[in-house]
């Protein structure tokens, strides 16, 4: 039996449309982001200090190493490209790391699309989402983890490239560059939003780490 829609019901239902629209349009958004850089990820033996400590060094060797691999006006496709031919030449870099303080763990590179939570580093931010990365495991990887971004290289230390600089190569289009920064105020609001959409799909992905 046909009836008119109550109010509440009618609002009830623009909001899930309107709903369903925000989270597409910020799906979109995020995977466009996503397909503009290149994570990394790095996994300790463990949480002990040393262990940690170890991380850290075995992170600045691969992030070096890394940077041989492409010319300095590469782009995202030929960085992925010379990141997957040399996948073994970048775990031996971090197992050379492990070696040289006396630890026999084994270290493993691979590239792989991972979700990561999350993000805030000394002058930019990333949100929660899917990104393909170069994964380095050592030993048993199960210690904290380190995130950062390998292509461009934001994440070098005094040898990074500063997010304007890399807009400025085309890595990012100036929406993206406003997002990562959080200006102006606008685009922090934009984050915060994907950053929900990003979490809520990682809980059901059943994502830990």
């Amino acid at each position: 039996m046909d009836r008119k829609l109550k109010r509440w019901e009618l609002s009830l239902l623009l909001g899930v449309v309107c709903a369903l629209l925000l989270g597409g349009w910020l799906r979109q958004e995020q995977d466009d982001l996503a397909g503009s850089l290149l994570r990394l990820h790095i996994l300790a033996n463990s949480d002990s200090a040393e262990d940690q400590a170890l991380k850290a060094a075995v992170r600045d060797r691969v992030l070096e190493e890394a940077q041989t691999l492409w010319p300095q006006d590469a782009t995202l496709e030929e960085a992925k490209q010379a990141v997957s031919n040399h996948l073994d030449d970048l775990a031996r870099a971090g197992q050379a790391v492990v070696d040289a303080h006396g630890y026999d763990y084994p270290v493993s590179a691979s590239l792989e699309t991972c979700w990561f939570p999350t993000r805030e580093y000394q002058n930019f931010s990333l949100p929660a989402g899917n990104y393909q990365a170069l994964r380095v495991v050592i030993g048993r990887g199960e210690g904290r983890n380190w995130w950062c971004v390998a292509f461009p290289p934001l994440c070098l230390g005094a040898a990074s490239e500063t997010l304007e600089q890399a807009a400025q190569t085309g890595c990012f289009t100036p929406e993206q560059t406003a997002l990562l920064s959080g200006e102006p105020d606008g685009y922090v609001l934009k984050f915060k939003a994907m950053e929900l959409l990003g979490q809520l799909e990682g809980l059901l992905e059943g994502c830990t780490k």
